[in-house]
């Protein structure tokens, strides 16, 4: 009989929401198990497993991610986001949330986190992008439920309010 070795556990510690984390992981456990297991951000949903839907899309260092394809010990030293850190302020919305509940972008809402941090990424990158722009980031995104038609329309109206942000800045 084969005795199963045990995984050495690393330290990884980083930057999660703007507060410093550290946790200890097995080398191949996944970014997603690790924020919704050990970290306790479970808004990171996880659909597909294989990084096709979006739904586990995180930022790191300013980067769109999927973090069912991201091993948890990559992250080390990096700033990671969720779509617990994208609001302003604890209970309030962020201008790209509110859009989302006001164009009624979201229904089911499995894949609203994923997509949700790929705007929020795109429009703080580029407060200039137009509706293919838009759509061509939500290509990376299955979505069941909307039609994509809200979604559009509420990432043009957080677009506009964005680069009116930019502008005055």
């Amino acid at each position: 009989m084969r005795k199963l070795i045990a995984e050495e556990k690393h330290l990884v510690r980083f930057v999660l929401n703007g507060r410093p984390a550290q946790i200890r992981v097995a080398p191949r456990m996944l970014l997603s198990d690790a924020l919704r297991a050990e970290l306790g951000a479970t808004g990171t949903h996880v659909g597909c497993e294989h990084g096709v839907c979006g739904a586990c899309t995180v930022r790191i260092d300013g980067a769109m991610a999927r973090s069912c394809l991201t091993l948890a010990v990559q992250i080390d030293g990096a700033q990671i986001d969720t779509v617990e850190g994208v609001a302003t302020a604890p209970g309030r919305l962020s201008v790209l949330q509110e859009a989302f509940r006001k164009h009624h972008a979201l229904q089911c809402g499995f894949c609203t986190a994923g997509i949700v941090m790929s705007l929020d990424t795109l429009l703080r990158d580029e407060p200039e992008a137009d509706e293919t722009r838009i759509r061509d980031v939500l290509s990376g995104h299955l979505c069941r439920c909307t039609g994509y038609h809200a979604i559009v329309q509420a990432a043009l109206e957080a677009a506009d309010t964005f680069r009116k942000e930019t502008e005055n800045a």
